[in-house]
This record gives structure tokens, sequence and C-alpha cells, in this order.
């Protein structure tokens, strides 16, 4: 057995294609096939039901998949403190963020990144922010940034604030509400929402402040990302909260301040193990930085 063949199981595993994994590693597919063969002999077990439809996992296949994974990063996390040693930074460098992350300018952090560091494979993953959390605290990220409210416990990770501030009520240019200086939560509870889903990080800060203020509102609409969201409220479908930061970003609408809105603090967050090379030189950027005896 060796790293090679649980490369192409992985290939096949995440392509569900022969064909495709042997496209993704470079190879031709009768090579790929006679080392996962060789694999499955050496194993005594088979990895894949093939059939001329589909490829699937087998129990023992499910089974191997996360000891390969681990022992690939271990390989390459081998690799990168080797030459970490010797004064290069290499590896991977995976980062999480909300979609609508506004402490950091990430696209100018990661540009920055790459060019101190080109040895280095940046990969960005996008989601909320319980999913982020779980993902960091799996060793899956090396880190990302969050949108939570205040006093959100980020347990199992090493973390720290980075900005905060309120929502504001986003509208339509044609709204009503589009030409007051601003709101409070009592007369935006008449309205329709656009929201995240219910139940996440992102929805409860807005859901909490109405409950707070002993108010009910409706939730017509709920989307999985902020573009959907911007689109709904340009056609005039609802209303929107979304941090007063984030929504410089925004054109063609109007951002309404809220009195009484909700308070957002986005917090970066990274394993408590050490991290890798390539980790550490993330968080250790400038707009990045965390104190030095945790990075």
């Amino acid at each position: 057995m060796d790293l090679q063949q649980m490369r192409y199981v992985l290939a096949v595993a995440e392509t569900a294609s022969f064909t495709r994994a042997a496209e993704q590693c470079h190879i031709v597919q009768s090579a790929l096939s006679h080392q996962v063969a060789r694999l499955e002999k050496e194993l005594g077990a088979r990895l894949f039901d093939r059939t001329s439809r589909r490829v699937r996992l087998t129990a023992a296949g499910e089974a191997f998949l996360p000891a390969a994974r681990q022992a690939l990063e271990a390989a390459e996390r081998a690799r990168a403190e080797v030459a970490a040693a010797t004064g290069e930074i290499r590896g991977r460098l995976t980062v999480g963020s909300i979609p609508t992350v506004a402490a950091v300018d990430l696209p100018a952090v990661l540009r920055d990144y790459r060019r101190r560091y080109p040895q280095v494979r940046i990969a960005l993953r996008a989601g909320s922010s319980e999913r982020l959390l779980e993902l960091v605290r799996d060793g899956v990220l090396d880190a990302a940034f969050l949108g939570v409210q205040p006093g959100f416990r980020t347990q199992g990770v090493r973390d720290r604030e980075l900005a905060q501030g309120r929502h504001v009520a986003v509208v339509a240019p044609g709204h009503p509400l589009a030409a007051a200086e601003e709101v409070d939560l009592r007369s935006l509870a008449q309205e329709v929402f656009v929201d995240f889903a219910d139940g996440s990080a992102a929805r409860a800060q807005s859901d909490r402040a109405f409950a707070a203020a002993g108010l009910r509102r409706e939730v017509a609409f709920e989307v999985s990302g902020v573009e959907l969201m911007v689109r709904m409220v340009r056609n005039g479908l609802g209303v929107a909260l979304l941090p007063a930061a984030f929504t410089a970003e925004l054109h063609g609408l109007r951002c309404v301040p809220i009195t009484d809105g909700p308070v957002r603090v986005e917090r970066l967050v990274w394993s408590r193990f050490t991290p890798s090379p390539a980790a550490s030189a993330f968080l250790a950027l400038p707009g990045v930085r965390v104190p030095s005896r945790t990075a």
C-alpha cells in the first residue's frame, strides 16, 4: 500500500467514476484501475462496487476513506514541516468564510498571502458559521471567519474578535421605507422578510432581536446565500437585515439604520492544536494577525 494508491481511491470516491478520477490524477484509466485493484487485493476487500452505470463505495471503502485521508494529510504535513525548517513555506492552506464577512478584505488578504508564499496551495470554502466552526474543530479547515451574535461560544477552537456592528434594513429603492432616515424594529415587524434558514447563526441574530423586543415578524422567503437574498429584495419581495459593514458592497438598494437593531460579531477561529507552517503564516498576516503565543 502506498500514498499514490490512496490518492487514486480518494479521487474515485470523490468523482464516482474511474474515468473522471484518472483525468483528475493525470493518468490513464487502465493504470488507475490496476492500482486500485492491487490495493483491494492487498486489503482483502473490495473498496468499490462497479457497474456499467455507476461506481459506489462498499462498506469497506467507507471504512478505508477516513484513514486514507489522514495518511495523506500527515504525509503532506511532514513535507511542509521539513520545508519550513529550511525556511520555505509550502503545503496547503484551507480557509473558511461566511459570505458576508466585512472585518477583513478576504480577497486582498489571500492575494497578499499568495504573493508571499507561492508554494502554498490555497483553498476557500464558504458556509454558515456553525458549519465552518465544525470544520475547523475537525481539522478540515485551518481557519475561518464567522459572523455570530454576542456571547456565541466557539468551543474546541482558538478565536479572537475582529469587529462588531449593527444590522441595517435593506430595501428596494421604491419601498416606502427607502426614504426613512432610520427605522425601529416595531416598524419593521410589519414587513415581509427575506432571511437565512431558520436555526442558523445568521438568522438567530435577527430572530432574537425581535423576540427581545416582544415582536413577531413574517419571514416568507428563506435563502441559503446572500446573493439570492439581495436579488429578492431588489425585486421588491421583502426586506432583509444585513450587517452595516457588509452593505457597503451592495448597489441599487437602500440601507436604513435600525435604532434598536441586532448586533453581529465577526470572529476568526483556528485550530487549538499547533497550526501547520502554512496556517501559521496566514495567522501572522497583517489584518489577520493573532497573538504570537497562539499562532
